[in-house]
């Protein structure tokens, strides 16, 4: 096989994802949201599955340090695994809202889908308790995580590394937004 055309066809997937002007507006308005959050001292939660669980988990070690929002994740093998046990996988997720989450805090989930049980559930909990939720999904437009949110970022692709990886960028961008600039010094 030549991976030449299917290289390009397949680098072409972010290109036309980081063309799209749409997400702009929405990228400030989330860089806004993150600065509120940090100006008055609330935190940002941040949870998804499988990758997304790692990119939650890398985001919210960022978004605190360089973007000095005090952030956390609920990706701790011992929250799922107990909350998971004794609540439902389902529930994990809202349960960890349920229990660590403040008035003013704001919730990220981070789902391909946008249908997981344990996200949806989680947005849902969220929403009861008046927190802001943002979204990060792909696949169908029509998911029932976009429609729990207060700010929905969606990439239409079904190709999970391509919507994967366009988050994380996404979300990088608002971290170097809260900095101030592209390019520093990580100390």
């Amino acid at each position: 096989m030549t991976w030449t055309p299917w290289l390009s066809d397949y680098f072409h997937r972010y290109k036309t994802a980081l063309a799209d002007e749409t997400p702009v507006a929405k990228l400030v308005a989330f860089h806004d949201l993150a600065a509120e959050t940090r100006a008055a001292g609330r935190k940002l939660m941040f949870a998804g599955n499988g990758a997304s669980a790692s990119i939650a988990s890398h985001c919210a070690v960022d978004f605190t340090k360089q973007g000095r929002v005090r952030s956390v994740d609920f990706n701790e093998p011992n929250l799922l695994t107990c909350f998971s046990n004794d609540y439902g996988f389902e529930n994990a997720l809202a349960k960890a809202v349920e229990f660590y989450a403040d008035p003013g805090d704001v919730l990220v989930l981070i789902s391909v889908s946008g249908r997981s049980p344990n996200v949806v559930k989680a947005a849902e909990c969220a929403r009861e308790r008046g927190l802001k939720v943002v979204s990060f999904t792909g696949s169908a437009p029509e998911n029932p995580l976009r429609g729990l949110s207060d700010l929905d970022f969606w990439l239409n692709s079904k190709a999970y590394n391509v919507v994967e990886c366009i988050h994380m960028m996404w979300l990088m961008a608002v971290v170097d937004m809260l900095v101030g600039r592209a390019e520093y010094a990580v100390a």
